[in-house]
């Protein structure tokens, strides 16, 4: 399963404390971060999704991996940087 992050940084210094420690909650759940980048381009939003800065790519073997890493103890102690650093929209898809 593939986890998408929509991300809207808010502050600098907090996104860049969280990510530098997101990475290993990934590991945990048997995930890894597969890509990194920022928008350049938006040619269409029609779903009126909201202005976002850069976005991720995670890859989980299962659905269920994916959740417990996104209630796992260990995501949810980043919250409180998190919630500083960024607006975040995140969504799994699956072929």
């Amino acid at each position: 399963m593939k986890v998408i992050g929509l991300i809207k940084v808010l502050n600098q210094e907090a996104f860049e404390d969280y990510r530098s420690q997101v990475g290993q909650t990934v590991t945990l759940y048997r995930g890894s971060i597969e890509f990194r980048g920022r928008r350049k381009l938006m040619p269409w939003n029609e779903l009126g999704i909201g202005e976002f800065d850069a976005f991720v790519e995670l890859s989980f073997p299962s659905k269920e991996d994916a959740e417990r890493w996104s209630l796992s103890p260990e995501y949810c102690a980043l919250m409180s940087v998190r919630s500083r650093a960024m607006a975040l929209t995140l969504f799994g898809v699956e072929p």
